[in-house]
């Protein structure tokens, strides 16, 4: 278990060094042109994650991702108690990410999130398809061919980036995480709980539907 814990922790904080450190990064060299930062942030992250889903999943199965979590513990795969250490090993693992990421850009650790156009309808509706879509990923990947499960995990985000209006984050634990830099990557700390309804509800749509699929 002390494994598991040190890979999910560990897993998800890389992510956010990926999130966070690439939207600094597009956004110093991309001259204002948001196109090209986003691009790089969405590169960067479907790298980090092909890498981390390849490398720990092993370990402990790579969920980085509560979400991820609680829908293995719907269908049973994950008692409760370990669902919920996993929990909280994500979200603590996002949160030293984001301030490892502002150590290494040279900027305040601590940062609370400016940005404001993180909310509205179609910015929720955006998070419930983008976190459905991950589930049905990740879950149809494991059903017909589980070693291409990476590959498909990073595909899917690097282009949700752009299909999704909310830029798809699909993870309570990542977007709690950017509620704490005032970064490209950045969402208003006001707007995280609607995300994180938005993406509970995408969950069960998927305990749901997925089963009906993926048998």
């Amino acid at each position: 278990m002390t494994a598991k814990l040190l890979s999910e922790g560990l897993g998800t904080a890389l992510l956010l060094i990926a999130v966070v450190g690439s939207g600094i990064m597009g956004e110093a060299l991309a001259s204002g042109n948001v196109a090209i930062t986003l691009l790089a942030n969405a590169i960067a992250t479907g790298c980090m994650l092909y890498v981390l889903i390849t490398t720990l999943a092993p370990v402990s199965g790579a969920h980085f991702n509560p979400a991820v979590t609680l829908a293995f513990a719907l269908r049973g795969d994950i008692p409760p108690k370990q669902a919920m250490q996993f929990v909280i090993v994500q979200v603590i693992g996002g949160l030293l990410g984001v301030w490892v990421t502002h150590v290494m850009f040279d900027q305040e650790i601590w940062q609370i999130s400016t940005t404001v156009h993180r909310t509205g309808p179609a910015q929720w509706v955006s998070e419930i398809i983008a976190t459905f879509g991950l589930l049905f990923v990740i879950f149809g990947g494991l059903k017909s061919r589980a070693e291409a499960v990476p590959t498909l995990v990073a595909l899917y985000i690097t282009g949700a980036y752009w299909y999704t209006s909310s830029t798809s984050f699909a993870n309570p634990a990542v977007t709690i995480a950017r509620g704490f830099s005032d970064s490209f990557a950045g969402i208003y700390p006001g707007h995280i709980a609607m995300f994180i309804v938005m993406q509970m509800i995408a969950v069960g749509l998927a305990a749901f539907v997925l089963p009906k699929l993926f048998r």
